[in-house]
Formats: C-alpha cells, sequence, structure tokens
C-alpha cells in the first residue's frame, strides 16, 4: 500500500493529532519563526535593565537611565512578532521595524541584552522579511498550464521563423550524396580526357 492509496481520515481521532494539525497549518501559512525570533529578542531586552541579579551576597542592579527605552524596544520586539504571526501581510515592514530595533537596542540596551537579543533580533526580522507565501494549488496549476501554453507558442513560433530561413539558405549537393548517374554528368569536361 503506498501513501496514495492511504484512506484519509474524515474526523480527529484524539485531540492531541488535531491541535498538532492545526498547529501545523498555523505555522505553515505565516512567518512562524521570524515572529517566535522576534518574541524571543524583546524578553533579555526587557528583562536586565530591570533585573537584580545576586552573585552569592552580592546584589548587581542594571538599572540604568535608558531603562524606559529599553522597555519600550523590548515590547515593541514582542508585539512586532505578534503581527508577524497574525498579519502576515505586514510582514516585511515587522521584519524591517524588528532588525532596525535591535541595532538601536546595542547602545539603547545594555548592548541588546547582552548580546543574547542581537542574532536572536537579527535573524528574526530577516525570516519575517524574506519568507514568502505559498501559492494557492488552484492558483500554482493556473499558472501552470499558462506558462505551458507560453512556452509552447514561444517554441511554435521559433520554428515558424526558422523554417523561411531553411527554405533560403543554398542547398549544394555534396559529391557523396549525388545519385552515381547524376555523378557522371556533373563532372568537369576537362577531368574526363
Amino acid at each position: 500500500m503506498s501513501s496514495a492509496t492511504v484512506e484519509t481520515r474524515t474526523g480527529h481521532q484524539n485531540a492531541i493529532g488535531w491541535l498538532w494539525r492545526h498547529f501545523r497549518a498555523f505555522r505553515r501559512t505565516r512567518p512562524f519563526w521570524g515572529g517566535l525570533l522576534a518574541m524571543i529578542a524583546g524578553v533579555p531586552i526587557l528583562y536586565f535593565p530591570y533585573a537584580h541579579l545576586a552573585l552569592g551576597s552580592v546584589t548587581i542592579a542594571m538599572s540604568t537611565t535608558a531603562g524606559a527605552g529599553s522597555l519600550l524596544i523590548g515590547i515593541l520586539m514582542i508585539i512586532l512578532g505578534i503581527t508577524g504571526w497574525f498579519q502576515p501581510a505586514v510582514r516585511v515592514f515587522a521584519g524591517i521595524a524588528t532588525i532596525l530595533l535591535t541595532l538601536v537596542s546595542i547602545p539603547m540596551s545594555n548592548l541588546a541584552g547582552f548580546g543574547m537579543a542581537l542574532l536572536p533580533g537579527l535573524i528574526g526580522g530577516g525570516l519575517l522579511v524574506s519568507w514568502a507565501p505559498l501559492p494557492e494549488p488552484e492558483a500554482a496549476a493556473e499558472n501552470a498550464v499558462a506558462e505551458n501554453a507560453v512556452a509552447e507558442n514561444a517554441v511554435a513560433e521559433s520554428v515558424a521563423a526558422e523554417e523561411p530561413a531553411a527554405a533560403e539558405a543554398p542547398t549544394a549537393k555534396l559529391p557523396a550524396q549525388a545519385v552515381p548517374g547524376e555523378q557522371a554528368a556533373t563532372a568537369d569536361p576537362g577531368e574526363a580526357r
């Protein structure tokens, strides 16, 4: 039995399978990984300016004057990631804004969350910008038929254009192509002597 002959399931067997199929369809129809990386990049930018890290008995406060800027940048990056998920039409804007906010966060937010937001932010923004939806199956089939028709027309036109050129070309027969009776008639009279 091949995969082409397997019967399709009419109903869902369990809730986990149903959720997984819908999550897979959700993930394939939008820039999922770009949005996820943009949201992940926003978390360290939000966290470190307001964190109080404890190293043993020493408490390190990272509060800076750029705390409000870090808060704004982090929240915007999370919002842009969610926007990429739920509004794929604005994915290019969300990607470019994510890249710019990541670069702005380097001087504004403790070197982009000590570098932990730099790579996810740049990669996520690039994925948001570069994602493109798959064409609809019917539209893809119609495009393929139209492309085949255009290709066939182009081939027919090029063949039609070559035929007159072939008819106008000189067609002298080579000696090996001549019929034996014609060979003596076309021979040079000076050679026969």
